[in-house]
């Protein structure tokens, strides 16, 4: 379901009681997929309310509201598996979900890998009780004609702020709910609600082949999360005029130091490769790499999926298994993979409750802020974009495309595009020196700005 209308109001907040609708229902599939002879049966519910607003150069482009439902239908039988989903709730739609899927199943092959997440490693709530939502339900009391009003005051805050703004790629305002039910025939149900909201703006500096891009954004669980929309405006023209007169430099090594939004993508390129489903099929540069030095010894990352407030907390993953807080890294050292049930039987492992992806982590920061990262690294490159996928999984080559400021005695001397950064990201790893305490906060990844000892920079000197 996904219409486009203008109003969208939160009212009052009957959250608990369309998730008690969801865990119903999911019981009465669980309960049809059984009578069929399904050995094991999971379904997931969810539904999701949003409203999107975009503006571009004080006009209205889009005021997008959504409703999205969804019912999702898994059986075994046996080692065999099939699936299958629906947004319709009509009683004859779901019957039919359940036994597409239990056709599916009957003929597929077996997979010994096959099969729910094993029944002990559950998610318990307390007795009597509920799981912890972990502060993650602030429902925003947003129409469109103040959603707006906030975009139209974040756009024209930017533009007004220097006269070197010529152009806007727009502001936008979003807000969303979403409600999710899990439930399996270990006898788990499991219940989440969350809200994340935003504002952002993309401004245009200069004319011509001088023209440059750039922006900010915000986002949190919660309205009061939220930057004020003039000052996310003035930030977004202050970094894009930044940009203006770009030069490039000469080829050679060089110190790069990764901004913290930057950073992120370095955290995420580990992530990808200690992930189970790259592992078994053999496609990660950190193959059998667990128990292993990969970063500096003082490096660390830790999981921590029960932080109150957090974008990415839960008491269980996607499979129900319950949550802890671990280290993905210490001393340097990798310390285990990020697994759910399927990827960990494929190599004779246990699951690490990663199903559906990792939930907060937390990079051990080794120095202060930005500013003194710059300091520190005297002369080099700071990075403030990425662009192209330049990135082999399997090597863990890395190519690609950057622009951000060349760094002189400490402070930012002119900024620099049309350049490349390459390495190999073991090397990169390794050579890591500093992370910042600067962490970005708009991501469950926290990470502060990283600095590389030294990376290939490719320019056009």
């Amino acid at each position: 379901m996904n219409a486009i209308v203008t109003p969208h109001s939160v009212g009052s907040d009957d959250s608990l009681q369309r998730l008690d609708r969801l865990a119903e229902l999911s019981q009465r599939l669980l309960a049809a997929a059984q009578r069929r002879g399904a050995s094991q049966a999971e379904v997931s519910c969810s539904e999701e309310r949003g409203l999107n607003v975009n503006v571009r150069m004080g006009e209205v482009e889009t005021v997008e509201s959504t409703r999205d439902r969804g019912i999702a239908v898994t059986v075994y039988f046996g080692q065999r598996k099939g699936s299958a989903s629906t947004a319709d709730l009509r009683e004859e739609s779901l019957e039919a979900t359940v036994e597409q899927a239990c056709a599916i199943a009957r003929y597929t092959e077996d997979d010994d890998a096959a099969g729910l997440a094993d029944a002990a490693l559950m998610a318990r709530a307390p007795a009597g009780g509920a799981f912890p939502e972990f502060d993650q339900w602030h429902p925003w009391a947003l129409d469109a004609d103040r959603a707006i009003d906030l975009a139209l005051a974040c756009e024209r805050s930017g533009r007004d702020s220097d006269a070197r703004i010529a152009n806007s790629d727009g502001a936008s305002v979003g807000s969303g709910e979403s409600l999710a039910v899990y439930a399996n025939s270990h006898g788990f149900v499991g219940r989440e609600r969350s809200s994340q909201h935003s504002i952002g703006c993309a401004l245009i500096a200069g004319q011509g082949d001088a023209m440059q891009r750039d922006g900010w954004y915000s986002i949190g669980l919660a309205e009061a999360d939220l930057e004020d929309p003039a000052a996310i405006g003035r930030r977004a023209a202050e970094r894009t005029v930044a940009r203006l007169q770009p030069r490039s430099v000469a080829t050679g090594e060089y110190p790069v130091l990764f901004s913290a939004e930057m950073a992120r993508s370095l955290i995420g390129h580990l992530l990808g490769a200690v992930s189970g489903g790259a592992l078994y099929r053999k496609a990660s540069f950190l193959l059998d790499h667990a128990g292993r030095q990969v970063f500096p010894e003082w490096f660390a990352i830790d999981e921590r999926p029960h932080l109150s407030h957090g974008l990415r907390s839960a008491a269980f993953d996607a499979e129900g298994v319950a949550t802890r807080e671990s280290a993905l890294v210490e001393g340097g050292v990798l310390q285990r993979y990020v697994l759910g049930s399927y990827s960990a039987r494929k190599l004779g492992l246990q699951t690490t409750a990663n199903a559906g992806g990792v939930h907060n982590l937390a990079v051990k920061a080794n120095a202060g802020g930005f500013d003194e990262l710059l300091r520190g690294m005297g002369r080099g490159l700071l990075v403030t974009e990425l662009m192209g996928q330049g990135v082999n999984p399997v090597t863990g080559d890395y190519s690609r495309g950057a622009a951000g400021f060349w760094i002189e005695d400490g402070a930012i001397a002119h900024p620099v595009d049309e350049i490349t950064v390459a390495g190999n990201l073991k090397d990169v790893f390794a050579r890591i020196e500093a992370v910042g305490s600067d962490v970005d906060r708009r991501s469950h990844i926290g990470v502060g700005s990283i600095l590389i000892g030294g990376m290939t920079v490719a320019g056009t000197e």
